[in-house]
């Protein structure tokens, strides 16, 4: 799972780091239960400072000190922005974590305590109005095939504010029909149940009887979503898809694949939604994670006030 580490005199010791790493990820995979995106960008983190040690002639993880660190936070500055730091250092701090818990390592302390993260700003999501969303919605041509699937992602993913890797993994026996629910296996593979609008609901039907049964071929898994071959989506397609429709909508707000689950969350909140159904609806282990759409929330009710207002 590693990338591979350059090349060195020091073989051994390269293959000492990288089994390390190796057993990390297990870690991850196994007893964590982290998505491959997720464990994808541990590997990333982790073979970038291997590297970066190896550049040094330190041959070990056990002989990193502070003032190591210190020198790769000053090189990831010139690289990197702040949150992208903010990840990998947090990479290094649990990988390091990891190594003292395991007891196989002369290290007394993790060289990452006490050095703090970077300090991020908290950038407010951008979200879609009501009226952006229904145009978006719009484009699809819903008498062809494709169209149709389209139609029916945009349509679960804003109904449900679901995340491209949701949308991809959905299975047609997680569309449960009676109960108007979905079963969501989010972030960690952890299941939640989130309703749907009995609109989008209805798409659904109709995609699979008239969209989905030409695009299943004889391979085809249980995935809701297929492609013309007849599997499953890739998370590429999906942004394609809305940018596709977005460009077609002539939205000028700059798009992404999340942005349908921002607008989801926000227009709950602006309908008088409480904030602990949305942190359920949306999978946040966190409701801290949450909060931050009740300032966009805010940020909406400025704009409105100023709009209106006579003295705005």
């Amino acid at each position: 799972m590693t990338k591979k580490i350059k090349n060195r005199d020091s073989a051994a010791s390269s293959e000492a780091m990288e089994k390390s790493i190796r057993a990390f990820l297990l870690f991850l995979e196994l007893e964590k239960s982290l998505s491959e995106n997720t464990i994808r960008s541990y590997t990333f983190d982790l073979a970038k400072f291997s590297n970066y040690l190896i550049d040094l002639n330190i041959d070990s993880f056990e002989n990193v000190k502070e003032s190591h660190i210190e020198s790769y936070i000053a090189a990831l500055k010139k690289e990197f922005s702040a949150s992208s730091m903010a990840r990998m250092l947090s990479s290094l701090r649990q990988f390091f974590d990891h190594l003292l818990n395991s007891g196989k390592t002369t290290l007394k302390t993790n060289p990452l305590e006490y050095f703090d993260s970077p300090k991020l700003g908290r950038k407010l999501p951008v979200v879609l109005t009501v009226a952006e969303i229904d145009r978006i919605l719009a484009q699809p041509d819903v008498n062809s095939t494709l169209g149709l699937r389209d139609k029916t992602i945009l349509e679960t993913m804003y109904a449900c504010g679901l995340r491209v890797s949701e949308v991809i993994d959905l299975k047609c026996s997680n569309v449960l029909v009676s109960e108007e629910v979905l079963r969501v296996f989010g972030k960690g593979s952890k299941e939640r149940i989130v309703p749907i609008a009995r609109s989008s609901l209805e798409w659904i039907n109709i995609y699979l009887s008239k969209s989905r049964i030409n695009l299943a071929k004889s391979h085809s898994e249980d995935h809701l979503f297929l492609n013309w071959r007849g599997r499953r989506l890739s998370r590429m397609a999906v942004w394609d898809i809305i940018n596709k429709y977005s460009r077609a909508a002539k939205i000028e707000k700059q798009i992404h694949p999340h942005i349908f689950r921002h607008s989801f969350a926000t227009h709950l909140l602006e309908g008088g939604a409480d904030l602990r159904s949305i942190q359920e609806m949306l999978g946040h282990a966190d409701i801290s994670t949450t909060q931050i759409y009740t300032h966009v929330d805010i940020t909406y009710l400025k704009e409105v006030h100023k709009q209106f207002h006579p003295r705005g």
